[in-house]
């Protein structure tokens, strides 16, 4: 016995960044960004903070859920933007929900929320708890160099939490890494001390748009078909594959390759652009909310991430 999702939310910021207005801000054009990335908009905040959205994400999954914080074991909040070295946003969101629960961040990147899931059927597994949060979320903006135009298009903000509970909605689960620093990165930028002067001043992401589209490829593909082994299933027998919202060109080429139809394989990048962390939770949260999940569907989730990371798994909806 693992675990089910018996409730989901979600915190996205009210401040829609349209290409138009890239458009004024940057050498790109609508027309540019559209195809290559499939995005058009992107959700940035503006007044709100990841404390205010974490907070609304999770008091709608335990709403959803019906139970009451103080049921919580564990909060694991998968993210590489937190507001603080220290406390984690994990032990802040439980501060804010009134709770003592153990409490920690993931760093995995846009692989975090489903490293998150892994740590938590870890945890059910060991009998550690009934309940277990995880929650998704990122502050992207705040890591862009808005005068290049090959990151700048691609990310947004903001996320959502699920809210687990011991049962047996997960079939399989598998995630890995492959060391590469090259790629995609983000330096920290310390003080310098009387001992040591800093040469670093970059904290903007930097990456190599061509490998990270080909190891995302390969990485889907590995990632799900491992967990369908796993499980003992077939691609067609998915009702719904939910991949991490980076790039169109990537998930539809994932798509392609594992021999599924466009309405099985989400693709909404178009509304969030790169969420990181926070893209396959909002995605869980939207389609619940509008009745697109049913009892008994078969999902499929896979991402991959900055690491480079790689996670896929394998569930069962069983929420009513």
């Amino acid at each position: 016995m693992s675990f089910e999702i018996i409730g989901t939310g979600r915190g996205e910021p009210d401040f829609r960044l349209t290409n138009a207005i890239l458009e004024k801000m940057v050498d790109t054009s609508d027309e540019w960004i559209t195809q290559r990335t499939g995005i058009s908009e992107r959700r940035v905040m503006v007044d709100e903070t990841m404390r205010d959205l974490a907070l609304k994400s999770a008091r709608e999954a335990l709403k959803d859920g019906g139970i009451t914080p103080d049921q919580l074991g564990y909060i694991l909040f998968a993210t590489i933007s937190g507001e603080y070295r220290t406390p984690s946003q994990a032990s802040i969101l439980a501060m804010d929900l009134g709770v003592d629960c153990a409490a920690l961040d993931l760093n995995a990147a846009c692989t975090g929320f489903l490293y998150g899931l892994d740590m938590a059927d870890a945890l059910f597994q060991a009998n550690k708890a009934e309940y277990i949060l995880v929650v998704g979320m990122e502050i992207m903006s705040r890591y862009l160099d808005y005068t290049d135009r090959r990151t700048c298009i691609l990310f947004g903000d903001g996320g959502g939490a699920v809210l687990l509970k011991k049962g047996n909605g997960l079939k399989a689960i598998h995630a890995s890494g492959k060391g590469n620093i090259d790629v995609l990165n983000i330096p920290n930028v310390f003080p310098d001390t009387p001992w040591h002067k800093e040469t670093e001043t970059r904290n903007t992401i930097e990456m190599n748009g061509r490998e990270v589209y080909k190891f995302a490829v390969g990485a889907f593909l590995d990632e799900l078909n491992l967990c369908l082994n796993r499980a003992g299933m077939t691609a067609q027998d998915l009702d719904l594959v939910i991949p991490h919202q980076a790039n169109s060109r990537i998930i539809e080429s994932a798509r392609e390759r594992l021999g599924v139809s466009e309405e099985t394989f989400i693709n909404q990048v178009a509304d969030r652009g790169n969420t990181s962390a926070g893209s396959i939770p909002l995605l869980l949260d939207e389609l619940n909310r509008s009745g697109k999940l049913k009892k008994g569907m078969m999902l499929g989730l896979v991402a991959f991430g900055g690491g480079l990371t790689s996670a896929g798994a394998i569930l069962e909806w069983t929420k009513e």
